[in-house]
């Protein structure tokens, strides 16, 4: 079980303090999710909806770099 799970609504991490996801949870989902990327991208997709209500302040373009834009 992973300890860099989020902390809303200012989305750091639980584990590190970081952004989430942080450099730890990202290494973590790309393990998880290898063999289903598409799976992963859905999960961050509502991750970050539900991070767009709390980070109003936030850019879109900045969210979306955040939540998918490190994926392939």
């Amino acid at each position: 079980m992973t300890t860099h799970l989020p902390v809303t609504p200012a989305w750091t991490c639980g584990g590190c303090g970081a952004d989430w996801p942080c450099q730890p949870r990202r290494r973590e989902l790309r393990a998880e999710y290898d063999s289903a990327p598409v799976s992963l991208a859905l999960y961050l997709a509502a991750q970050l909806v539900d991070a767009a209500q709390d980070l109003a302040h936030v850019s879109a373009d900045r969210l979306h770099r955040r939540f998918l834009g490190w994926i392939r």
